[in-house]
C-alpha cells in the first residue's frame, strides 16, 4: 500500500471562477432556454446560453447550506451549463479527481474555513487552504473513486427507474380516465369511495423498537425512511396498500403509498371502502389532483390540506373492470418502486459508512499496478 499525503485543491484541479457570470431574475426571465443555470446548491433556472461544457465540480461559496448541509456543498455539473457567482467552479486534472473532490467534501467539517456570522461564506482563499489527504499512488486514488462512484451510479439508476415506473402508471391513468373520459361514465365523489382518518400523535415514542411497538409514519419517513416507535393502542394504523397524504405544513397535499404503521398527526389516511377496493386507482387519482390540492390549502401561517375540498373531488371511470385492470398494473409498478427504494437506502447506508473510512485511509483498497 502506498503512503498518503496532503494536497490542496490547486494541486488536484483547476479553478474556473473567473468565467462565472451572475444574472438576476429579470435578466433570466428574458433569456429562458434549456441550459441549466446553477447557484450554490444546484440548478436555479434554465436559460438560453451556457458558459461551461464538460464535467466540473461546483462547491458552494456562500449561503446557510454551508452550515446546515441540507444539500451537498460539492456536486458535479455536466454538459452545457451556466454558473452564477455563488459557487466555486473546479475541474479535476483527471476525471476521477472530480469524484474524489465531491466525496471528500461530503465528509469534511468546513466550520474552520467558513467566515461570516450572518451569511456564511467559503472564500476562494480558504477553499484553497483546505488540506485534502489522499494516497500518493494514482492507482489507489482511482480505486477509491471507482468504488464510491459505482455505488453512486447504482443509486442514481434506481432513482431514474423509479421515476419511469411511476411516470408509466401516471401516463396510463391520464389516458384511460382523463383524456378518454365520457359523459356516460360512472361518476361520484371521492368521499363516497374512501374512508378518511387523521393521524394522531402518540403519547410516548422511542427511537428503538420495543416489544409490542409499531413504527410511526412521519413526513420524514417518505424521504429518508426515518421512523419512531410507539404503542399502537388507539392509534390510526396504515397498511401498505392504503393512501397517505400530508395534511399539515409546507408539503400539505403530498400523496404517498406503500408505508405501514402508526399514522403521524400531520398525515391523513385514505382507505378505499370495501365496495371500491382499488387503492392504486385512488392513489393515482389523488396524484393527478396533487397540484390542485396543494394550490388550494387553507391556513395563512401553516398550510393545511383542505379535507372538504378533497372529499368533494369528482371521480369518473368507465366500469369497474377497467379500474381493476389499472389497479393491477399500478400495483406492480409501485411494488417495484418500493423494492428499489429499499435498495437505495441500503446502498446509501453502505456508501455513507464506507466514505469516511476510505477517505481517511482506515479502509484500504486493493488496486492494480
Amino acid at each position: 500500500m502506498g503512503e498518503w499525503k496532503n494536497y490542496t485543491l490547486s494541486d488536484l484541479a483547476e479553478i474556473h471562477n473567473q468565467k462565472r457570470k451572475p444574472l438576476n431574475s429579470g435578466e433570466r426571465a428574458k433569456r429562458k432556454g434549456s441550459f441549466p443555470y446553477y447557484g450554490a446548491s444546484g440548478i436555479v433556472d434554465y436559460i438560453d446560453d451556457y458558459i461551461f461544457d464538460g464535467e466540473y465540480v461546483l462547491i458552494s461559496e456562500d449561503g446557510e447550506n454551508l452550515r446546515s448541509r441540507q444539500t451537498p456543498i460539492a456536486f458535479k455539473a455536466t454538459g452545457k451549463f451556466w454558473v452564477n457567482n455563488h459557487a466555486h467552479i473546479v475541474k479535476g486534472n483527471e476525471k476521477y479527481i472530480n469524484d474524489l473532490i465531491v466525496h471528500y467534501f461530503a465528509n469534511l467539517d468546513l466550520s474552520p474555513y467558513i467566515t461570516g456570522a450572518v451569511q456564511p461564506k467559503l472564500s476562494k482563499e480558504n477553499l484553497l487552504s483546505i488540506p485534502i489527504e489522499l494516497p500518493e499512488l494514482e492507482s489507489e486514488q482511482r480505486a477509491i473513486a471507482s468504488i464510491l462512484s459505482s455505488l453512486d451510479d447504482k443509486i442514481d439508476l434506481l432513482h431514474r427507474q423509479n421515476q419511469t415506473l411511476e411516470a408509466l402508471a401516471e401516463t396510463l391513468f391520464r389516458q384511460w380516465f382523463m383524456e378518454e373520459a365520457d359523459e356516460e361514465w360512472e361518476m361520484g365523489k371521492l368521499g363516497d369511495l374512501i374512508e378518511f382518518a387523521k393521524g394522531k400523535k402518540p403519547i410516548n415514542t422511542s427511537e428503538h423498537y420495543t416489544d409490542g411497538s409499531v413504527p410511526q409514519i412521519l413526513i420524514e419517513t417518505f424521504d429518508t425512511g426515518k421512523t419512531l416507535y410507539a404503542d399502537p393502542q388507539d392509534m390510526v394504523i396504515a397498511k401498505k396498500d392504503e393512501i397517505l397524504m400530508v395534511m399539515d405544513g409546507g408539503s400539505s397535499g403530498r400523496v404517498e403509498l406503500g408505508f405501514e404503521g402508526i399514522v403521524g398527526s400531520t398525515i391523513g389516511l385514505f382507505k378505499p371502502k370495501s365496495e371500491f377496493s382499488y387503492p392504486f386507482f385512488i392513489f393515482f387519482f389523488l396524484k393527478f389532483n396533487e397540484s390542485f390540492i396543494k394550490e388550494n390549502t387553507t391556513g395563512s401561517a401553516i398550510p393545511h390540506a383542505d379535507k372538504a375540498l378533497i372529499l368533494d373531488l369528482d371521480v369518473q371511470y368507465p366500469n369497474l373492470k377497467t379500474v381493476s385492470l389499472f389497479n393491477q398494473f399500478a400495483m406492480q409498478q409501485l411494488e417495484k418502486k418500493h423494492s428499489n427504494i429499499y435498495q437505495i437506502r441500503t446502498l446509501t447506508q453502505l456508501r455513507d459508512a464506507l466514505l469516511p473510512k476510505l477517505m481517511s485511509g482506515e479502509v484500504r483498497v486493493v488496486y492494480g499496478n
